[in-house]
């Protein structure tokens, strides 16, 4: 799996929509084999999220998003878990080991829930958006 993070001075950036630099980790058997750090300087969603899906981003662990980019993602089949905050390494460590739904990690102002972890496969499947980062029509409006 390839998890990405938006980050910012070595923690979780606090909003999603806005925020510079990616952390991408592929992990498996909840190791870590791999990472690097990308740039994001798409200020429009849709193209936020397309990169995502360019990235082969499977999950994305952020902060505050959205709504409508949340959406766009969960169409796109990438699996994101809301408004975590906290140090990369600790949140990384916590996600790995399946202990990132701790209070410890959740955004101050959450009323002490996550909004619900959005999985791919919603309604959404025939919105052209989803359909050009999948590689459908090229013509369609982002």
């Amino acid at each position: 799996m390839r998890a990405a993070i938006p980050i910012c001075d070595g923690r979780i950036s606090p909003v999603f929509d806005a925020a510079r630099r990616l952390l991408l980790v592929d992990i498996e058997n909840g190791r870590e084999i791999w990472r690097t750090e990308q740039i994001m300087d798409e200020p429009e969603p849709t193209f936020r999220a397309r990169r995502i899906v360019e990235f082969g981003a499977n999950i994305l662990i952020c902060g505050a998003i959205s709504r409508p980019l949340e959406a766009t993602l969960v169409s796109a089949g990438v699996e994101v878990i809301p408004q975590t905050c906290g140090q990369v390494e600790e949140v990384l460590r916590a996600f790995m080991a399946g202990q990132l739904t701790e209070q410890a990690f959740l955004m101050p102002g959450s009323c002490g829930h996550r909004r619900r972890r959005s999985h791919g496969g919603s309604p959404m499947q025939n919105n052209p958006q989803v359909d050009i980062m999948k590689g459908g029509d090229n013509n369609a409006t982002w």
